[in-house]
């Protein structure tokens, strides 16, 4: 009888947090994206701008879609020489190889958390499948 009287608090409770957290996020992005795409005018300019002279501003999806990819290995930095101390290299192979090994943790982290969030949306689901078998 408990839990049955405190099911609709927590219910308006979760939809509220959720409304409020989607508010915040929706008015951050909206005041980051007012806030950099804002033009800065020159305190005394002496030339006036017309509708025709304005360029229309694009969406932020759209400018992100025009950046190149960032490329992480410079070409130039492949076709430069070897050094010919041996002591400069076998620091440059520690470095390369401490890289690699991050980046095999990072790549081990991120399959663990790919495997947990798939393995979570299969328990979700299996949840509401029983939730509305209790409502039916």
């Amino acid at each position: 009888m408990l839990r049955q009287k405190n099911r609709p608090k927590l219910l308006l409770s979760l939809v509220v947090g959720l409304i409020v957290s989607i508010l915040f996020f929706w008015a951050d992005q909206w005041f980051f994206s007012h806030s950099t795409l804002s033009p800065v005018e020159a305190p005394h300019s002496a030339q006036s701008t017309t509708a025709s002279d304005v360029s229309p501003v694009q969406s932020p999806e759209a400018h992100l879609d025009a950046q190149p990819p960032i490329q992480l290995v410079n070409n130039d930095l492949l076709k430069q020489p070897i050094s010919n101390n041996s002591i400069l290299a076998q620091e440059e192979v520690a470095k390369l190889e401490e890289l690699q090994h991050q980046l095999d943790q990072q790549q081990s982290m991120l399959q663990t958390q790919h495997e947990d969030a798939n393995q979570l949306i299969q328990l979700k689901q299996e949840q509401i499948k029983l939730l509305e078998a209790q409502l039916n």
